[in-house]
């Protein structure tokens, strides 16, 4: 066993965490929708064709906001497609994925079962294909009272209230020259600042989401970020950050440091949007909208094939990554990392949400399980809330194949608004535990509320229809609380929960 230790101190707050830090995604991509969280006589679905079961996992993870309907495919729709009577509304082939789109499914039906789901909508508007004019449209239809051509149809189509969805995106990744209508940064961010603008003109109470870059890895990053933001910087709320990670080597301790690069490209983008800020000599401080993250890698062969054999199709069963455990600590990491900068990261979401790169999986006509990756996402969710503290680590650390002196421990901490103290923990080891203490003198009285241990021998382990369990939370006994210091057994190859409450 090895020894590691923290300091938390109540003072030493790194800024309120804004729930939008456990958002997730719906694109037209795959079994997201259909399959997913609609499927019409599925035994589950209600009247509307949305699945309860699939609900019921999505209540609970407590998901406070939902992107859709893209991701690549909103750089070839026309929102115009998903709304009005079902039967009218056309079919479309979708070039982003090779699929095609009925539409059945539109603007109406998710923000209906955003309602339904606990949720509200991030709206992504096309500024690939399309431009300025469909964006306002977009918004008139959505949001504004009545009265107008666009808000008169919605009232038509059924919903005599605005819509109201507050947030949206313009665009999706239109630094990739895989994006239908892909952009130079100047291009796109005078696109953007000009549809931003009339957008803001009917609804002034929306925020808006621009395109940084699609990844670390783009040989235009840093240099998108600085060019789009100086032409739109006055008009965006947040700009966005993707990144995906795989291990299809096989090297663990590798994977597991992959934090370290995510740490590395949410700090560079602040810089960026500071450096803008301060050649504008702007009063406003833009943050972060981390609105594409996961694992990736799974399925890509399995897609390639498919595409082979069904281009064209409906509802593909692609992106269709089965995670293991090793995936769901480094989901642990990842999340612990956009609490270690919450003052600033405002919006993440969890790409994506049912069947496509996803925690929740289905089985059309069949069952709707959780996947390794759910349960450090639903422990983020429900128990990251209130403020993030800075966490003074000491720990062993180890080199590997991209990185020297990776932490052991990943650690991240919260303080909530009723006074109760959260510490998440991963432990990178593959083969020794780590004996924790934490100095918590600063809190007051506390008392040990219960440690939740997610961990599992074999790190390829799965969970299944058949087998949904294989890879779950259990408690782990032996935390001890003394005049302010903890001591916890943090076992290797763990994702741990230790959950604090003010003595009473």
């Amino acid at each position: 066993m090895k020894n590691a230790s923290i300091i938390l101190d109540r003072d030493y707050q790194l800024g309120r965490i804004d729930p939008r830090l456990y958002g997730s995604f719906i694109e037209h991509l795959g079994r997201a929708v259909y399959g997913g969280i609609y499927e019409p006589g599925h035994p589950a679905a209600d009247k509307n064709g949305f699945r309860r079961d699939v609900i019921d996992l999505i209540r609970a993870i407590d998901v406070p906001v939902v992107r859709y309907p893209g991701g690549n495919f909103v750089s070839g729709f026309n929102w115009e497609d998903s709304v009005g009577p079902v039967s009218k509304r056309p079919k479309r082939l979708d070039l982003a994925w090779s699929t095609t789109e009925t539409n059945e499914f539109g603007m109406h039906e998710f923000v209906k079962w955003c309602k339904e789901a606990n949720t509200s909508p991030m709206y992504a508007i096309n500024l690939g294909t399309r431009g300025v004019d469909a964006a306002r449209n977009a918004v008139e239809y959505a949001n504004h009272p009545g009265g107008s051509y666009w808000s008169d149809l919605r009232a038509k189509n059924g919903a005599k209230k605005p819509l109201g969805i507050k947030l949206w995106c313009l665009g999706n990744e239109m630094d990739g020259p895989w994006q239908m209508g892909h952009k130079t940064a100047t291009e796109y961010g005078r696109i953007a600042n000009e549809a931003g603008r009339v957008m803001k003109m009917i609804d002034p109470s929306i925020e808006l989401v621009a395109c940084g870059s699609s990844s670390s890895q783009m040989p235009t990053f840093g240099d998108w970020e600085m060019t789009m933001l100086n032409e739109c910087y006055d008009t965006v709320d947040y700009v966005s950050l993707h990144r995906y990670y795989g291990n299809p080597t096989g090297d663990t301790p590798g994977f597991l440091a992959r934090a370290m690069d995510l740490e590395d490209f949410i700090h560079t983008v602040i810089s960026i949007c500071d450096a803008v800020k301060g050649k504008k000599h702007s009063k406003k401080t833009l943050n972060l909208s981390f609105d594409e993250w996961n694992v990736w890698y799974h399925s890509n062969k399995q897609d390639r094939e498919i595409w082979k054999r069904d281009r064209w199709g409906r509802a593909l069963p692609i992106l269709e990554d089965v995670y293991n455990f090793e995936d769901a600590l480094l989901c642990g990491t990842i999340l612990n990392t956009f609490l270690r900068n919450a003052g600033r990261v405002k919006i993440a979401c969890l790409a994506q949400l049912v069947n496509v790169i996803a925690p929740i999986m289905t089985r059309n006509g069949g069952g709707a399980w959780a996947q390794t990756t759910y349960w450090p996402f639903l422990h983020a969710s429900r128990y990251g809330r209130g403020v993030a503290l800075n966490v003074i680590s000491n720990s062993p650390a180890y080199d590997c194949s991209d990185y020297e002196n990776v932490p052991l421990l990943d650690a991240a901490a919260t303080l909530a608004d009723d006074g109760s103290v959260t510490i998440f923990a991963v432990n990178r080891s593959l083969t020794d535990d780590l004996a924790l203490t934490a100095d918590l003198r600063s809190f007051g009285s506390l008392r040990p509320v219960e440690h939740i241990l997610l961990h599992h021998d074999d790190v390829n382990a799965v969970n299944t229809e058949e087998n949904p369990n294989n890879v779950s939370p259990t408690a782990l006994e032996g935390d001890a609380l003394d005049s302010g210091a903890l001591t916890a057994r943090l076992p290797a190859l763990s994702w741990n929960v230790i959950r604090l409450a003010p003595a009473r």
